[in-house]
């Protein structure tokens, strides 16, 4: 009677021990599933970033067709009664004009804002910690430079920001500053949503000219032309650091814009997390 005893204990033992192996699994499985449906319900339609140009020196408007970008910490322009510039420059490579660049930004003691790959840290360090050193915020632009909205698996989107965190901080030992740009302007709805989740602000911009072809430079006169008529009060001004024109014609832009009483500020003050 006892040994039957023993064996009923140990069989209902084992059935219940099995139930709760599939009811942690199920739940296990439940909430993956639910994930994976909070992941489907974001929007992955890949949009590429535009305004529409104005010459009234007022501010531009932004895309219609995916105002969502509004929802996920995103900035493309500042406040329109305040006349401050956010200068943004976008590193992808190094061309011999930075220094210049640097050199006419600490003349004038104006912040900027560069957006950099990962091969730029490795690849110019010194500039790089030049930069920080002379209180330019250094921000995030990925590793690859590929489209954030064709990234469909969440740990190869991650890798393209947090690796760029890990170069700058190997380099500099601080912390990067949480703004991301994404290449080429492409985002999706879910391709913001993951930037957000990872602590940053994406930044987007209200101006910007091609400027990035290094056989086909805009003469000075055309680059100056086409930025004095269309800078407007909070402009988000994105120019690339490749960019043997814009290392020439700085000087006299900024000297422009301080003619007409602009300030230029960091991305800092846009998102008030400084004064």
């Amino acid at each position: 009677m006892k040994k039957n005893n023993v064996g009923n204990y140990f069989i209902i033992g084992f059935f219940a021990l099995l139930l709760g192996i599939i009811a942690i699994t199920n739940s296990n499985l439940f909430n993956k599933s639910k994930t994976q449906i909070l992941d489907t319900e974001l929007n992955t339609t890949e949009y590429n970033w535009y305004f529409n140009p104005r010459e009234d020196h007022k501010q531009p408007d932004p895309i219609k067709e995916a105002e969502f970008f509004r929802d996920y910490n995103t900035y493309y322009v500042g406040d329109p009664n305040e006349k401050v510039i956010y200068l943004t420059f976008d590193a992808g490579y190094e061309n011999g004009y930075t220094n210049l660049l640097l050199d006419t930004l600490k003349k004038h003691n104006a912040p900027a804002n560069f957006f950099v790959v990962e091969s730029y840290i490795k690849n110019n360090q010194d500039l790089v910690k030049r930069m920080v050193d002379e209180g330019h915020l250094v921000c995030n632009h990925s590793k690859s430079h590929v489209s954030m909205a064709s990234i469909d698996d969440l740990d190869r989107f991650k890798k393209e920001i947090l690796s760029v965190e890990e170069a700058y901080k190997e380099v500099t030992g601080k912390e990067m500053p949480k703004y991301f740009r994404p290449p080429m302007g492409k985002f999706s709805e879910r391709s913001l949503k993951y930037t957000q989740d990872l602590g940053y602000s994406t930044i987007f911009w209200s101006f910007a000219y091609v400027d990035w072809y290094d056989s086909n430079q805009p003469s000075h006169e055309e680059a100056k032309k086409k930025i004095y008529s269309r800078t407007h009060p909070g402009a988000i001004v994105l120019l690339h650091s490749n960019s043997q024109t814009n290392a020439e014609i700085l000087d006299e832009v900024l000297t422009h814009w301080e003619q007409e009483g602009y300030t230029i500020k960091s991305l800092d003050y846009l998102t008030n997390k400084k004064s």
